[in-house]
C-alpha cells in the first residue's frame, strides 16, 4: 500500500493542528456552530441525530494492518466499540465527542491517515475495486492512479468550493467492480487495438433523488492524459454548475441540461488549454508513485492444492464459502478473500467491532502482507491469501462471526445507517436489514437463489445505491411514518442499470414479505441457472408487481409512490 512521503506527513500534520485551535475557539464560545460548521466539515466531522459522527478517509479502500489497529484503538477509546464501512470505501465513528476529535486526528495522523475532504462540496474519496493490483483480470494497477488523483485534489483551491459534492472512481479490470456509471467521473482504462493503455471517461453519473448513469465523455485517451482531462471537466463543471440550488448542483444536472455532445465540447475546449502541459503524466512519474506502494514478496513456484482440494470436498459449508467469498488472484497460488460484515440480523451492515478490526490486521500479516482492502459493498478483503491457508481462515473468520459464505447474495445487504443515526434521514435502514436477514436465514435456500444484490437507503440521498440493487428499497416519509419504496432491477458493473419503483410504498412491518414475494415470484418464473436480475431484464417487473401488491390494492391507493 501507500507510504507517505514528508509531504504527505507535514500537510496532514499541519491540519490536525489547525483543526485542534479551531475545535477550541468553538469550545470556548469564540467560534459560533454556524461559523464552525464549515471547519468541521472540511475535517469530515458531521452532526448526527445523537452526537457528532467523524467519517475519516480510506484512500481507494486500502489499509495496512498498523492502521486497522488505530482504527480498532479509536473505536474502543472515543466510540462504542465498533465502525461502521461506507459504501465509500471509508469508515465513520458515530459516537464522538467535540473535544475528543483533535486527538483523534493526531492519532490517525500517526499512522498516515485523516478524514479530509470526507465532506464539503470538494473532490471526495477517489475510489477503485478492492482487488486493484491483484485482480486476475486486471490491466493495470489502478492504485497509482487513484494516488495521482487523490494528491492533486487534496485541498487543491481551484476545487475547494465546487457547486457540489464530487465523486470520481477507476476500474482497470474487464469486469466492472467499481461501480463507475454512477459517479460524477468514471474511468475506464482499457488496452486498445494498438496495445496502447487507453481511457474510456464518463461524466454526469450520480443517485440521489435524480439517478442518472454517467455518459461517455472521451474514448481511447492516452492514460497520461488522465490527470489533465479530470481537470478539464472539473473546470466545466465549476464554471458552469449551478449554485443558486442544492438539488440541482451535481454535475449530472448540468451535463443533463447541455446534452452531452455540447458538454463534450465544453470539456475539449477547456482541456485545449492543458493537454500536453506540466499535469500530464509520464510513466516514470506512474513509476514514481508506484514506489510509495510497499511491494509484496510473493512465493513464486508451483503450488500443492491437494490439501484445499481435500477441505472443499470434506465440508460443505467451506465449499460455499470459496465459491463466494474467494476471488481469482494474479499470483498462481494466491487468493483474495472476502470476510462478510453481514453474518445475519444482530449485525448491521457494515459495522466491525474493534476486536474484529484487531483480529483482521492479526490475519492480514499471517496470511498475507499486512493489507486489508475494503469494498464498496461495506465488505473486508484480505488481498493476498496462500490457497493453501484458505481453510484456517475460514475457520478463524467464523469464530469471529466474519465468515458467512454470502457475498454477492442477497443477505449481503447494503445499508446505509439510516434514521438510527443520521438526521437527514426520512427513515430507518438497519431495521429492515435485520427484518430480511431474518426472514431469510436458510443459507441452502439463499445461495440457490444465486447472485443478486438487495440495497437500502434511509433517504433520497441514496447512500444505500438502492437504485444500482437487484432489489432496492428507500426510506420514505409519509405523515411523519415511516413507509419504504421498491424498486428492482438496478446492476452495478459492466451491465449497469437504474431500478424501477414497482408501485406504491409499504410499512416497515410488510417489507420482509415484500421481498418474500418478489423472490417467490423469481423462484416460479426462472429459467435454468437465472439469475435475479437476467429474470426481471427477460419477464419485466409487472408479474412481480402483480405478486407483491396481490389483494392489497385497494388499502395502497393512497399510499406514497
Amino acid at each position: 500500500m501507500y507510504r507517505y512521503d514528508n509531504y504527505d506527513d507535514i500537510l496532514v500534520r499541519e491540519r490536525v493542528s489547525e483543526f485542534r485551535d479551531q475545535v477550541r475557539r468553538r469550545l470556548s464560545g469564540e467560534l459560533s456552530e454556524e461559523e464552525f460548521l464549515p471547519l468541521r466539515l472540511q475535517n469530515g466531522l458531521y452532526m448526527q441525530k445523537h452526537a457528532y459522527m467523524l467519517r475519516v478517509a480510506i484512500p481507494y479502500g486500502v489499509l495496512s494492518a498498523e492502521q486497522v489497529r488505530m482504527l480498532a484503538r479509536i473505536a474502543r477509546r472515543h466510540d462504542r466499540g465498533y465502525g461502521h464501512f461506507t459504501t465509500r470505501q471509508n469508515i465513520q465513528f458515530n459516537w464522538i465527542r467535540l473535544e475528543e476529535v483533535p486527538d483523534i486526528l493526531s492519532d490517525l495522523a500517526s499512522v498516515q491517515m485523516h478524514a479530509i475532504q470526507t465532506s464539503g462540496n470538494c473532490v471526495r474519496n477517489i475510489t477503485t475495486e478492492q482487488f486493484a493490483g491483484v485482480a486476475a483480470d486486471e490491466v493495470l494497477d489502478p492504485r497509482p492512479l487513484a494516488e495521482i488523483l487523490r494528491q492533486w485534489s487534496t485541498l487543491n483551491p481551484e476545487f475547494a468550493y465546487l457547486p457540489r459534492k464530487f465523486k470520481i472512481a477507476l476500474s482497470a479490470s474487464r469486469e466492472d467492480r467499481t461501480a463507475v456509471r454512477m459517479h460524477d467521473v468514471g474511468v475506464y482504462l482499457y488496452t486498445n487495438d494498438a496495445g496502447e493503455k487507453v481511457l474510456r471517461v464518463h461524466a454526469g453519473g450520480g443517485l440521489g433523488r435524480t439517478p442518472i448513469l454517467s455518459s461517455q465523455v472521451r474514448d481511447n485517451l492516452p492514460w497520461q492524459h488522465l490527470l489533465s482531462y479530470v481537470e478539464a471537466i472539473l473546470r466545466v463543471y465549476n464554471r458552469y454548475g449551478r449554485r443558486d440550488n442544492k438539488y440541482k448542483a451535481r454535475i449530472k444536472i448540468l451535463v443533463k441540461a447541455l446534452g452531452i455532445e455540447q458538454f463534450a465540447e465544453e470539456v475539449e475546449k477547456e482541456w485545449a488549454h492543458l493537454k500536453d502541459g506540466p499535469s500530464t503524466l509520464t510513466q516514470e512519474e506512474y513509476a514514481r508513485v508506484a514506489s510509495h506502494f510497499v511491494q509484496d514478496a510473493y512465493a513464486v513456484g508451483q503450488t500443492d492444492d491437494k490439501v484445499l482440494e481435500q477441505n472443499l470436498a470434506g465440508d460443505r459449508r467451506f465449499a460455499q464459502w470459496v465459491k463466494r467469498n474467494v476471488h481469482p488472484h494474479k499470483v498462481p497460488g494466491y487468493a483474495s478473500v472476502t470476510l462478510s460484515t453481514k453474518p445475519g440480523a444482530a449485525v448491521p451492515p457494515g459495522d466491525v467491532t474493534a476486536d474484529q478490526m484487531e483480529h483482521i490486521a492479526g490475519w492480514s500479516e499471517s496470511f498475507g502482507f499486512g493489507e486489508v482492502r475494503i469494498a464498496h459493498e461495506q465488505n473486508v478483503i484480505l488481498p493476498d491469501v496462500r490457497t493453501s491457508d484458505l481453510y484456517r481462515l475460514w475457520q478463524l473468520a467464523c469464530e469471529q462471526n466474519l465468515g458467512a459464505p454470502n457475498i454477492g447474495l442477497l443477505t449481503d445487504i447494503i445499508a446505509c445507517p439510516g434514521g438510527d443515526y443520521c438526521s437527514l434521514a426520512n427513515a430507518r435502514s438497519l431495521p429492515i436489514a435485520a427484518a430480511i436477514a431474518e426472514r431469510f436465514d436458510d443459507l441452502d435456500f439463499v445461495h440457490d437463489l444465486g447472485d443478486l444484490s438487495l440495497n437500502i437507503s434511509g433517504c433520497i440521498n441514496a447512500c444505500g445505491h438502492h437504485h444500482m440493487g437487484n432489489i432496492g428499497v428507500l426510506g420514505v416519509d409519509k405523515d411523519g411514518q415511516e413507509w419504504y419504496q421498491v424498486t428492482i432491477g438496478g446492476a452495478q458493473g459492466n451491465q449497469s442499470a437504474l431500478g424501477k419503483v414497482i408501485g406504491p410504498s409499504f410499512r416497515a412491518e410488510e417489507m420482509p414479505g415484500v421481498i418474500e414475494r418478489l423472490i417467490e415470484t423469481f423462484v416460479k418464473t426462472r429459467l435454468e441457472n437465472e439469475t435475479f436480475i437476467e429474470t426481471v431484464a427477460r419477464i419485466g417487473t409487472d408479474p412481480f408487481k402483480a405478486n407483491v401488491y396481490r389483494d392489497t390494492s385497494n388499502a395502497r391507493e393512497n399510499a406514497y409512490a
